[in-house]
């Protein structure tokens, strides 16, 4: 199904190194390490998406998403229903990411 708009809004450019998909979102990583989402925004998972460069990785949940940087910090956004962001980590040195349905995990 395209209820949530994963087809319509999906971007068209070249350029990108990576995807992520979400229970109805996706979020795409540019070479020029920006992330750009789509699809579902039920849970502000495009709205708190967040700008500029500097992403070297991402992942998504079903209703959040997580960027690693450049300089090892991590970000989310989306949905927090069961503290996928209030508990991330803040702390800089990590390597890799990935996320579950409801949670993350990072590897130092």
């Amino acid at each position: 199904s395209n209820s949530a708009n994963q087809r319509h809004d999906a971007p068209t450019a070249a350029g990108f190194v990576a995807i992520a998909c979400g229970e109805d979102h996706s979020v795409g990583l540019r070479d020029d390490g920006t992330v750009v989402t789509w699809g579902s925004n039920s849970a502000n998972q495009r709205n708190d998406a967040p700008t500029g460069a500097g992403f070297v990785a991402i992942a998504c949940g079903d209703d959040h998403s997580v960027g690693l940087r450049d300089d090892g910090t991590v970000v989310t956004w989306g949905s927090n229903s069961a503290n996928q962001r209030h508990d991330a980590p803040t702390a800089a040195g990590f390597v890799a990411i990935a996320c579950g349905e409801d949670h993350s995990v990072g590897l130092r």
